[in-house]
């Protein structure tokens, strides 16, 4: 599956900003999806991740309570909505998707772009 990352952007801390994931192929539902995260010198850290039909959710505590994850299966297509965006979530996002809901990058197959989110103080 290919996937392609969007919604990127400069914003202000406390904005918000919702990014997409559009999946090419007829087999998103198959797929587990999961938002992974870089900031410059440091690792990929682990976002959020949506179960194939979205009924389970996961979130790492950092963003736990202002990001939230969802799926349209219909329209191939995986979200992440975040609020209350601080500093510190300044990073490029990468998009998954993988055989099951995980926070390691490495269960994950197929590796979005990323799109490129930079928070202002």
């Amino acid at each position: 599956v290919q996937l392609q990352a969007s919604g990127g952007g400069l914003v202000q801390a406390g904005d918000s900003l919702r990014l997409s994931c559009a999946a090419a192929g007829r087999t998103f539902s198959s797929y587990a999806m999961g938002w992974f995260r870089q900031a410059p010198g440091k690792e990929r850290e682990f976002v959020a991740a949506v179960s194939r039909y979205g009924a389970s959710t996961y979130y790492a505590d950092s963003v736990k309570g202002r990001f939230t994850i969802s799926r349209d299966n219909a329209k191939n297509t995986v979200y992440l909505q975040m609020n209350s965006l601080k500093p510190e979530d300044t990073a490029v996002y990468y998009c998954a998707a993988g055989e099951r809901q995980s926070a390691n990058y490495y269960e994950y197959d197929y590796w979005g772009q990323g799109t490129l989110v930079t928070v202002s103080s």
